[in-house]
């Protein structure tokens, strides 16, 4: 499979001549789609049609993020900012069987509509276990402050998206929950101990059966004291392959956030030789993905194995 480690962004509605020529010759792994991709179900299909048929690939990755609540690319379409990952822990305490009836339509509901429009996979569920000082930029998109609770609800979620034919990517592995900052715009450490880590926060990615995962760019103190969970592979080899024992693809989170520190090769190469699978770039500019394009290598042997894995779930 000939593809580079690589997820990119859309600049608007439709493909330009730019896009397209990138598509073609550079051959990214994926694409992510966000709110300034989408206005109709018309449009969005075709959109995803025009892609595909740069790639010649009907199964080509292309990935949104449909949390609900504040991170909603659909709102455009249809409404879901009310469904907050911590309203359904609320509706789950109140009513469970009717909750379980509930979630399994809600994302059969969502399943539908992003399979119908072409897209594939979606990055979710949100496992961060969530603190009374959480910053916002996490806040109800976690399902609660219980590492168990997040666990059980992860893991309905992971397995009603696979029974739709959807791939999930759960992040922010290794867990975002203690960080006060907004990872956008700055960088955080996170000093707790290793023990709180492995009781709470690493709790709800242990056991998930999800083909992809996304990392947090966050300093996990105790584990690594100079790199970002992103960037490190102690992190990446000791904490998210062996003890949590992921054994997925292993996604960046988007290599242009402000918390990564270095130009965008560098964020790139970093992340992949810490233990990335592919580096993810979410912004809409063609001429930084032409930049990566240079310096990023083809996927690896075992992206290429887990990429023929998710494409037979596919069929």
């Amino acid at each position: 499979m000939n593809r580079k480690a690589i997820i990119v962004g859309l600049k608007s509605f439709n493909l330009n001549k730019e896009e397209k020529k990138f598509l073609k010759i550079e051959k990214p792994w994926g694409v992510i789609l966000f709110s300034r991709n989408i206005k109709s179900l018309q449009q969005l299909k075709r959109l995803t049609g025009s892609v595909k048929k740069c790639i010649g690939d009907k199964n080509y990755p292309i990935l949104i993020d449909q949390e609900g609540g504040s991170v909603s690319r659909l709102n455009e379409i249809i409404d879901l900012s009310y469904f907050t990952q911590s309203s359904f822990e609320t509706f789950m305490r109140k009513e469970n069987i009717k909750f379980i009836k509930f979630y399994k339509e809600y994302i059969k509901k969502i399943s539908y509509i992003i399979k119908n429009v072409g897209i594939n996979i979606n990055t979710v569920p949100v496992l961060d276990v969530r603190r009374n000082k959480s910053h916002k930029v996490i806040g109800n998109r976690s399902f609660s402050t219980n590492p168990v609770t997040v666990s059980k609800l992860g893991n309905i979620c992971i397995k009603l998206f696979k029974k739709n034919k959807i791939g999930t990517v759960v992040k922010h592995i290794p867990g975002h929950g203690l960080s006060r900052g907004d990872s956008h715009y700055k960088l955080e450490r996170i000093n707790a101990s290793k023990n709180e880590l492995i009781n709470n926060d690493f709790v709800p990615f242990k056991k998930t059966n999800s083909f992809f995962a996304m990392t947090a760019h966050l300093i996990y103190s105790k584990y690594d004291f100079n790199n970002t969970a992103t960037h490190s592979q102690i992190i990446i080899d000791q904490v998210i392959r062996k003890h949590i024992g992921f054994k997925g693809i292993l996604i960046s989170d988007d290599i242009s956030m402000k918390a990564l520190k270095y130009n965008l090769k560098t964020n790139a190469y970093k992340a992949l030789k810490a233990g990335c699978n592919l580096v993810m770039h979410c912004n809409d500019k063609i001429n930084e993905m032409k930049n990566l394009a240079k310096i990023i290598p083809a996927i690896d042997k075992f992206t290429q194995k887990k990429t023929s894995q998710f494409y037979k779930f596919l069929r």
